[in-house]
C-alpha cells in the first residue's frame, strides 16, 4: 500500500488507558487513568518528540503505539491503517513497521543470544530471506551502526552501554521499519556517547527515510535531535508545536517547569 504524502504516517485519535490494579482496603476497585485522550499525528520523515516528567504516560504511549499494550479507547492509524482494527493478509504489518527501542538494552537484549543472533532474529521470526541473505543483513546493519564484523560473536554484557543501544538500533532496523520510537533511548549515556548516537540517528534517518518519535523527560537533550515537541503532564498533551516555537515561546506551566531545568541558556528569559 503507497503511503498518502498529504496524511499523516501516525495518527492517534482520543487514544485512553485505564489500569485497575484491583480493590483496595474499602472493598472498591480503583483505576488509574494514564492516558486521557491522546490526540497525536506525526508525519512521514519527522522527528517529534514526546516530553514529560515520570508518571506523565509517555512510556505507556509508546508501548500502544509499537503495540505492546492494548489501550482501553481510541484509534492509532498507520499509513492510513487502523492498527486496533487490523485487515487483510497481513494484520501484523503495521506492527514491525513501528519498532520500539527502549532504555534498559540490558534487558531488552538476550544475553544468551551473540550480537549475530540478536540482530538476525526478527528477520527469522518474519522469515525475511534464507540463512545467507539474513547473515548478509546482519552484516550490513552492524557496519551501519558502527558496530566491527569482530563483535558479531559478542554478547550483550560484552559490549560498552553505547555500543548496546546500538546494537538495539540494528536489530529494529533489521525488517526495514518506517516508524522508531526510542524510549528514553539516549538516558543514562555519557554525553559524548549521546552525541555520536545522535549523529547516526540523523544520518540513519536520511538511509532509511525513517519517521522518529522520542520518548523523553529531557528537554535540552529533545532540543538537539526533533523538530516537533508535544508535552505530556498526567496523561494529557498540554503543548505542541515546533521545537523553537515551544522553547521560545512557551504557553504552559509545565512546559516552563521543563525548559527551568534545561542548562543555562534559556534560563534568563524564564526568571
Amino acid at each position: 500500500m503507497a503511503t498518502d504524502t498529504a496524511q499523516p504516517l501516525l495518527r492517534v485519535t482520543g487514544l485512553r488507558v485505564v489500569y485497575r490494579p484491583g480493590r483496595f482496603f474499602s472493598g472498591e476497585r480503583q483505576q488509574v487513568c494514564a492516558l486521557r485522550g491522546i490526540d497525536l499525528s506525526v508525519n512521514c520523515g519527522a522527528s517529534v518528540a514526546i516530553v514529560g516528567e515520570s508518571g506523565s504516560g509517555k512510556s505507556t504511549l509508546a508501548r500502544c503505539l509499537a503495540g505492546w499494550e492494548r489501550a482501553s479507547a481510541g484509534e492509532i492509524w498507520f499509513d492510513g491503517r487502523n492498527t486496533r482494527k487490523p485487515e487483510g493478509d497481513d494484520p501484523g504489518q503495521a506492527c514491525w513497521q513501528i519498532q520500539l527501542i527502549l532504555q534498559d538494552t540490558s534487558a531488552a537484549l538476550n544475553p544468551r543470544f551473540t550480537a549475530q543472533q540478536i540482530v538476525a532474529e526478527p528477520l527469522r521470526i518474519q522469515h525475511k530471506g534464507n540463512s545467507a541473505e539474513q547473515m548478509a543483513t546482519v552484516a550490513e546493519l552492524m557496519g551501519t551502526v558502527q558496530l566491527p564484523r569482530t563483535t558479531l560473536g559478542r554478547r550483550p554484557q560484552e559490549f560498552s552501554g553505547g555500543q548496546r543501544q546500538r546494537l538495539a538500533i540494528a536489530r529494529a532496523l533489521a525488517l526495514r521499519p518506517r516508524l522508531l520510537i526510542l524510549d528514553e533511548a539516549l538516558a543514562g549515556l555519557d554525553g559524548s556517547v549521546q552525541l555520536q548516537i545522535i549523529g547516526s540517528l540523523k544520518d540513519l534517518q536520511r538511509q532509511y527515510d525513517l519517521t522518529y518519535l522520542f520518548i523523553s523527560h529531557d528537554l535540552a537533550m529533545m532540543s538537539e535531535v526533533a523538530d516537533e515537541i508535544a508535552v505530556l503532564h498526567e496523561g494529557t498533551i498540554v503543548e505542541r508545536g515546533k521545537m523553537d516555537e515551544v522553547i521560545n515561546r512557551p504557553t504552559h506551566p509545565r512546559t516552563l517547569a521543563l525548559l527551568r531545568a534545561m542548562p543555562g541558556k534559556h534560563l534568563g528569559r524564564l526568571t
